[in-house]
């Protein structure tokens, strides 16, 4: 068949197929660009090796991916020089806390812009939504202010999970935030707080909570297996939760039953979940904890290799450092805290000397709370004058600045400070943690909400201000576990896929501009376990929906974010 010459062509057709043509639609003032970021190395998510390049974005979204040079002369409202610097999608956190900021306090999470997060992802086992009487009970627990529990009223009834969802999309933010729906926020909704198995209809109701908070946006189920009332969820219970979202591509990432002494059994567990309930699973912050089972470490990476190789979909989540944190009432058995009932369980002398007994058990098979290695856990959290010389020691040092046993020291001090304590746990091998990194399965997630550390107080854990810098700078530059390209791939796209996120955590035209610049031979984190409210350093620039919310080290004020949500969401 012979070509067609365009000039052969009617003049008419030539016309329509030019206005057919994609092109840059200029603005009012003439500039066909809101902002161009030019000469960088571009990185673009994908795992492929960088290239430099030019970004052209319009209003929110990236309508220009060109050769480097393409657009040093375009018009532009804001021109970005990337000279000597890497162009990268904005960092997704899987595992977000910061729950208050993103709904009615401070949005602007100052100490994750600072590390080019973009995009936060909450609901590890407890969602403030949907709320009956058992959830509020739930969430307040003797520490919710009048201001959270009028909040969290407006997130009633069966479509409460929605009403969160657009709360956080209102409220003014820095970055973009979704959620999964919280197991025991499910169990808690049907069950209350009690220990057992839930009964048929319990079930049911359990079932028609995960479906409309799918349709309201959920990415999934998330459950975290050793807090109370998670805890006392059977494996039947879960699967059928999963089964639930499975209808609408939900995901079921999980904090497991055990990371210590039963991890191989738990993974088992989870595995099951996701085989029998039809959907894939994440394993939150991936370690054999405790150094007594550090040598678990590689069969636990090679039980999630041979899964994959038999068509399982798992993957997992980590945080870069060789310490966890979670409450110190992870140190008490889960029954003490059945019906909420645990500070008046603690009170009683008898229940209480049942409590401290088995809290420091280390016959076989007791269970595993803080006894193995109590000189490993760190108290933070403190908020009694009192009690301000405590926060940052080890409990051995409580007791004895106490004069008293380290789990009598842990009973009064959660009693005194109602029970808002939290601990940092010292329990992982540098060496696993270097070696989890290097499975391509691995995405990042901090395990931390965001602070200011302007009004930020206490102590907290490192990770919040510096888990997406450590990465590129210890694991990448100094320790060269991973490529830059790898790394940022596991903070972008690997991320966004597992979400079922479609339009972001790529630098590709029709995406969202959720933009990150940083400096390859210097970004790194500078919080310490003692010293945490730091900044991480090396980010220029961090553009949110295509609006500067980091420009030249400092925040703008900007809060361009908006509510994210899962494949199952009924409302576009």
């Amino acid at each position: 068949m012979r070509s067609i010459r365009a000039a052969r062509l009617p003049l008419a057709l030539l016309l329509a197929l030019a206005a057919c043509a994609p092109r840059a639609t200029r603005s009012s003032d003439g500039a066909p660009y809101d902002l161009v970021i030019t000469g960088g190395r571009l990185v673009d998510g994908t795992g492929n090796p960088w290239q430099y390049g030019d970004v052209g974005v319009r209003g929110d979204r990236i309508v220009r991916v060109a050769p480097a040079g393409a657009l040093a002369a375009a018009p532009t409202r804001t021109r970005v020089d990337a000279r000597g610097l890497v162009v990268a999608p904005g960092f997704i956190d899987v595992q977000s806390h910061s729950w208050d900021a993103l709904l009615w306090r401070d949005g602007r999470v100052v100490g994750k812009v600072a590390q080019g997060v973009t995009t936060e992802i909450l609901g590890e086992a407890t969602t403030p939504a949907p709320v009956n009487d058992a959830v509020q009970k739930l969430i307040e627990d003797g520490t919710t202010t009048p201001t959270e529990h009028a909040l969290h009223e407006r997130f009633r009834g069966a479509r409460g999970f929605g009403a969160w969802l657009d709360a956080m999309d209102r409220h003014p933010k820095s970055v973009n935030v979704g959620s999964y729906l919280g197991a025991a926020t499910v169990r808690a909704y049907a069950k209350g707080q009690a220990i057992g198995p839930a009964s048929p209809a319990e079930l049911d109701t359990m079932r028609r909570v995960v479906a409309d908070a799918m349709k309201d946006g959920a990415f999934g189920v998330s459950s975290a297996l050793i807090y109370p009332p998670g805890s006392y969820a059977t494996t039947a219970e879960l699967i059928a939760e999963a089964q639930a979202m499975a209808p609408y591509h939900g995901t079921y990432i999980t904090h497991m039953r055990s990371e210590e002494d039963s991890l191989f059994e738990a993974m088992d567990e989870a595995f099951r979940i996701g085989r029998e309930g039809g959907v894939p699973v994440i394993v939150y912050h991936l370690k054999a904890a405790g150094f007594r089972n550090w040598w678990k470490a590689p069969g636990m990476v090679a039980k999630i290799d041979s899964v994959r190789r038999a068509g399982g979909d798992v993957t997992a989540s980590m945080y870069p450092y060789p310490a966890s944190s979670n409450n110190l009432a992870s140190c008490f058995p889960p029954w003490a805290s059945e019906n909420g009932r645990l500070l008046d369980n603690l009170k009683d002398p008898a229940t209480r000397a049942r409590i401290v007994r088995e809290m420091t058990d280390t016959t076989r098979g007791s269970l595993e709370l803080c006894q193995f290695a109590p000189g490993a856990v760190m108290a933070i959290g403190f908020t009694r004058p009192e009690y301000q010389r405590l926060n940052g020691l080890r409990l051995p040092e409580i007791a004895q600045a106490l004069g008293t046993s380290w789990a009598d020291a842990v009973v009064d001090l959660t009693i005194a400070e109602r029970n808002r304590l939290s601990k940092i746990t010292f329990g992982m091998d540098e060496k696993n943690v270097a070696m989890q990194l290097r499975r391509p399965w691995v995405m990042i997630g901090s395990d931390a909400g965001g602070f200011d550390p302007d009004s930020a107080r206490g102590l907290t854990h490192p990770r919040a201000y510096g888990t997406f810098a450590r990465v590129l700078g210890k694991y990448v530059r100094e320790d060269s576990v991973l490529s830059l390209e790898d790394a940022v791939r596991r903070m972008t796209s690997l991320t966004a896929g597992r979400l079922g996120l479609r339009d972001r955590g790529l630098l590709r035209e029709g995406f969202y501009a959720d933009v990150v610049v940083f400096d390859p031979a210097i970004v790194a984190d500078r919080a310490t376990y003692t010293q945490p409210h730091q900044l991480a350093v090396g980010v220029r620039d961090v553009f949110v929906n295509g609006v500067g919310v980091w420009r030249d080290g400092r925040h703008t004020g900007a809060t361009p974010g908006r509510a994210v949500r899962g494949p199952g969401w009924t409302g576009r």
